[in-house]
């Protein structure tokens, strides 16, 4: 198992797994019907230069790049570990920055992520991730929009054909030939003064607009 795992985060192995991640993901957004929903949610910053932090769920993060119609990339959080590391390959074929980010005695420096807000760039970034618990927001993305009073826009996936894997997630691997939909959701303002509770309740909020977003994608494929 230790062989199998120094092999799969060789530098090499890494970038030749992701040229193959690349083509089947062209793959299956080349045969597969993209829908998409409520795309005047994005298009008001889009077209007036304005940062947002945009919230989907971990194991939607395979096809995430193709309801993304800005020519400004977006910087996607990651995690510094392999797994991280390998999602930043992949991003590198399509419109995703990753940002990368260590953590030391379980805090992670935000100073790159509000350097890029600050400067109008877009964020995008998995509440849930990097380890779960699966589906539910974590505090960091709500402090993030607080301390720099950018807003959050959710968005939800879903495909007709599709596998699951047996990760924490459930990572969702859409298969060619399928139906698929984005819906996106109303953007959520963080109170620059808002309590702990307040946080909390901010928390379910946007668990449940992204659960939202998500239920009417599959609607959409009617699935």
């Amino acid at each position: 198992m230790k062989i199998k795992k120094k092999i799969i985060k060789n530098f090499f192995v890494q970038h030749f797994l992701a040229f193959i991640t690349f083509l089947y993901i062209k793959l299956v957004s080349a045969t597969s019907v993209i829908v998409e929903k409520n795309t005047h949610n994005p298009e008001y910053y889009w077209n007036n230069n304005k940062p947002f932090i945009l919230a989907f769920w971990h194991s939607q993060l395979m096809m995430i790049s193709f309801c993304w119609k800005s020519n400004t990339k977006i910087n996607i959080l990651a995690s510094g570990h392999s797994d991280g590391r390998f999602g930043a390959i992949v991003g590198n074929y399509f419109k995703l920055n990753n940002i990368q980010t260590f953590s030391t005695e379980k805090s992670i420096s935000l100073k790159p992520i509000f350097k890029l807000l600050k400067n109008s760039n877009y964020i995008g970034i998995t509440p849930d991730g990097p380890r779960g618990p699966n589906k539910k927001v974590s505090d960091g993305i709500i402090k993030i929009s607080k301390t720099t009073q950018v807003p959050i826009i959710p968005v939800g996936y879903a495909s007709s054909k599709f596998n699951q894997l047996k990760s924490w997630d459930s990572f969702l691997i859409t298969k060619p030939f399928s139906k698929c939909a984005f819906v996106w959701g109303e953007s959520i303002s963080i109170p620059k003064n808002c309590t702990e509770n307040e946080i909390e309740e901010l928390k379910n909020k946007l668990e449940i607009k992204i659960n939202n977003c998500v239920d009417l994608a599959k609607k959409e494929i009617n699935a």
